[in-house]
């Protein structure tokens, strides 16, 4: 299914109501079926990646850190913003992955590309498996200069665990949910290539004001 059936919703006119460092709101007049003008407001955001990162132990790397939004520290798989003009999706992954939990990967692919709120943002998160793992070297490895990522610890936590904490409620991260049962089923059924896609696949629905 394309998902273009039907009305196209044409947007009749736009202003932005908020700019913040990272973040924006906007305000969209947009035709509804009928011709009737309604209002739509919504979060403008640059995107993201995600990174299952899975190493040859059926671990999967991931971060707990605090979230001021929910006042709670969060199980999450590692992830950044796509908030560098012109950066390849991949190149985010592959800096995000090394920066939070000091690993590099050789070998990459696409698990999905997902909206992960879309009833209030254009948010558009591209979700990794990343797999043949290697640690950064202690002296290579990126320091955090403050804020919440200065008590950020990075785990390795068993797979099969990790499904586990998405049941009980431990994991809430809704990117990270995904990704981590995505990468249950992955690996129950052999890392097939033919559900993946290249590392470097076409990507429609990352927010053009997020670079290239």
């Amino acid at each position: 299914m394309t998902g273009t059936e039907g009305h196209t919703y044409p947007v009749l006119s736009s202003r932005q109501i908020y700019q913040g460092r990272v973040f924006g709101m906007r305000a969209d007049e947009v035709e509804m079926p009928g011709g009737r003008a309604a209002v739509r407001e919504l979060v403008v955001h640059p995107g993201a990646v995600v990174v299952a990162a899975v190493d040859a132990s059926d671990r999967v790397v991931m971060v707990h850190q605090y979230r001021h939004p929910v006042r709670d520290r969060l199980w999450e798989l590692p992830a950044g913003l796509l908030d560098v003009d012109g950066e390849p999706a991949l190149l985010a992954a592959r800096r995000e992955l090394y920066e939070e939990a000091h690993v590099r990967a050789s070998r990459w692919q696409v698990i999905a590309d997902v909206f992960p709120s879309p009833g209030m943002t254009d948010e558009a998160v591209r979700l990794y498996l990343a797999r043949e793992l290697t640690p950064v070297a202690d002296g290579d490895r990126f320091v955090a200069d403050g804020d919440e990522e200065a008590e950020m610890t990075v785990h390795r936590i068993d797979l099969d665990d990790a499904v586990r904490m998405v049941f009980t409620g431990e994991l809430h991260n809704g990117v990270t949910v995904s990704g981590v049962l995505a990468a249950a089923r992955l690996r129950d059924a052999g890392w097939p290539d033919s559900l993946l896609r290249p590392p470097d696949s076409p990507w429609p629905a990352r927010p053009t004001h997020a670079g290239s």
